[in-house]
């Protein structure tokens, strides 16, 4: 299956009514049993209000409540191209081109794309790793002029399972307890851990099968085949989607586009997936 196209994407959605008709389908469906009379019913949308009418009792459904799209005034249309936009693109979308492709206020466009990118971590989740983990931590943003190393900038720590899933964590620091926290969090006990020679990993070596690879000299690839060159490979496309696109991201929003930057990394071998999946599937509505 390929990508949906701009054509195809219009084809779908053609109105406002469409896209509401979309949610209610996926959410609910005709014969949806409803909650106020206990009967399956057909349901009849409503002029008045984004909103489906049972036909026994005129009990009223919103497809749109508790997901990102609630209490938006902005045309359901455009948030549903908004999302079209970020599965197209294999480095983000910036605040300043949605506001020019949907016509919408900057202060808008910015809402819409940091509450797409949450959708977006809400759907992909963090499942624990297993097998091989590669674990290495990668620091994003300023600096300070005559600063250590990493002083002023923020911790993005990755861990990728060969041939898998990657998970994202924007941390405090580098500390060892720190890490190993984390990995913990989201690493069964027993795996196979890489990382690289940083000592704050030392400690994974009692609950893990810890491997290295030393850097410094010159290591990228061990004897058994230790290796964190595909996390490596993660945090550059991080990066190059932060100084290409946005430029600048603060610390307070950094996990929000690192969960971005996963969620399409893990869809990776099937993109045109992404469209459907972000479109049907709203985790917001059950927390």
């Amino acid at each position: 299956m390929k990508q949906t196209n701009v054509r195809q994407f219009f084809q779908q959605f053609p109105t406002d009514e469409a896209c509401l008709e979309h949610l209610f389908n996926v959410r609910f469906g005709q014969g949806h049993e409803c909650p106020k009379c206990e009967r399956a019913a057909k349901w009849y949308p409503l002029k008045s209000e984004k909103a489906f009418s049972c036909q026994w009792c005129g009990h009223h459904i919103h497809p749109m409540v508790g997901s990102i799209f609630e209490k938006s005034r902005t045309p359901l249309q455009l948030w549903f191209y908004a999302i079209f936009l970020f599965t197209t693109t294999r480095n983000g979308v910036a605040a300043k081109e949605l506001q020019r492709q949907l016509g919408v206020t900057y202060k808008t466009a910015w809402r819409m794309a940091h509450l797409i990118r949450e959708h977006m971590a809400g759907i992909d989740g963090d499942g624990m790793l297993s097998g091989t983990v590669e674990v290495d931590e990668t620091f994003v943003g300023g600096y300070e002029k005559g600063a250590q190393v990493g002083k002023g900038k923020a911790v993005v720590l990755g861990m990728l399972e060969r041939d898998g899933e990657l998970v994202t964590e924007v941390i405090p620091d580098r500390k060892g307890g720190t890490l190993a926290r984390h990995v913990v969090d989201h690493v069964e006990f027993g795996s196979v851990v890489n990382t690289d020679e940083h000592r704050g990993y030392n400690s994974l070596a009692g609950a893990y099968d810890h491997k290295t690879v030393n850097h410094s000299q010159g290591q990228y690839v061990g004897d058994a085949g230790e290796t964190t060159n595909s996390i490596e490979g993660f945090f550059a496309q991080l990066k190059r989607t932060i100084a290409g696109t946005h430029i600048y991201v603060s610390d307070k929003h950094l996990w929000k586009y690192a969960k971005e930057c996963e969620y399409r990394f893990n869809r990776r071998m099937k993109p045109e997936s992404m469209l459907a999946e972000l479109l049907s599937r709203f985790p917001e509505l059950d927390a």
